[in-house]
């Protein structure tokens, strides 16, 4: 199987932090890493205000295919010009910038100072969040796109090497690896003392944290290139074979399986849940909310360009953007828009 070249939609010059993303205060609730949470529920814990407007902008060479992590008063993001960088929330100015080996396509995690992240030379870094300077690196056979997740004294992420790694956060010694058959390009999912992921051989599979020992190894017979969102004792990702799957996790049996209607596209994106509610965009341009319980079609909005990036939740309004460089956002419970900015093109 072929690597994941088709990417999702990069900046081409310039990340643009709005009020979309951040209350520009230190008192704001942070999004330390890729969806939010060790679950990757995509929720904000605080509610943005009803009118949103640019904050301020920042110039990134090459662009950027990460999301940006915000702890305390600093934005964290990777670009494709192979460099970390970290800039003040309230107006954009850079504190520092780090340079890997390599292009980033991983999205930062921050825990306890650090920040980590893989490149697409294959190395994992761990990085001085106060001062941009490198704790250590770990080197792996092939890219890493993979974000980071944590459990106790572990940060745990795949690589296109096709194992998912376990490393001690203190001085980045493997703790234990596991080896899958294809590239793994999700971002492991913690539940409890075990993480879920999906991979390009076709499998979901869990994973003891303890000791990196396979559990269980679910047959999904399709590409999953999205993270899984955990809630309620449920898994949620989508497929490139244009399915959304909601699994329990007592059995790791498939509780439903979303097939749209006459639409035949990849979902690249990972959902966001909550309640009664998970949404997704997908490459057929629409957004897809779902009931959770169901799995039926609760609502669809067509943004009119393919849609790869996650959605937000926050409140009672979801935030996605399509690839057309437009940030669409709509009421959760009916998809209507509230307001769309940027765009572009498809």
């Amino acid at each position: 199987m072929k690597p994941l070249t088709d990417r999702p939609f990069a900046l081409p010059t310039v990340l643009a932090l709005l009020s979309l993303t951040a209350v520009a205060s230190a008192t704001a609730a942070d999004w330390s890493q890729f969806r939010g949470d060790a679950a990757l529920t995509g929720v904000a814990a605080d509610e943005l205000p009803a009118e949103l407007e640019p904050l301020w902008s920042f110039e990134i060479p090459d662009g950027t295919e990460s999301t940006a992590a915000i702890v305390g008063n600093r934005v964290y993001v990777a670009g494709l010009d192979g460099k970390l960088y970290a800039l003040a929330l309230t107006d954009g100015q850079p504190a520092w910038a780090y340079e890997a080996t390599a292009e980033i396509k991983s999205s930062p995690s921050v825990l306890d100072g650090t920040v980590y992240l893989g490149d697409e030379y294959g190395m994992f870094h761990a990085v001085d969040a106060a001062t941009g300077k490198a704790r250590w690196t770990f080197e792996t056979d092939a890219g890493v796109v993979s974000s980071a997740n944590f459990f106790g004294d572990l940060v745990v992420f795949g690589s296109y090497d096709g194992h998912l790694y376990g490393l001690r956060r203190k001085d980045g010694t493997l703790a234990w690896k596991v080896e899958t058959d294809n590239y793994v390009h999700a971002t492991p999912t913690i539940a409890g003392d075990t993480t879920l992921f999906g991979g390009c051989d076709g499998y979901l599979r869990q994973v003891g944290l303890t000791d990196g020992s396979e559990k269980t190894k679910l047959p999904i017979g399709s590409y999953v290139a999205g993270s899984m969102a955990v809630r309620d004792g449920r898994a949620f990702v989508g497929t490139f074979d244009n399915e959304v799957l909601a699994i329990d996790l007592d059995d790791l049996s498939i509780a439903w399986r979303y097939d749209p209607e006459n639409r035949d596209f990849p979902f690249y994106s990972s959902p966001a849940v909550s309640g009664s509610w998970a949404v997704i965009g997908g490459r057929d341009k629409m957004v897809h909310a779902l009931s959770t319980d169901s799995g039926e079609a609760v609502w669809t909005f067509d943004t009119g360009a393919r849609v790869d990036a996650s959605p937000v939740i926050s409140g009672d309004r979801v935030f996605i953007a399509s690839n057309s460089g437009t940030v669409h956002a709509l009421d959760l419970a009916t998809g209507e828009a509230f307001l769309a900015t940027g765009g572009g093109g498809d």
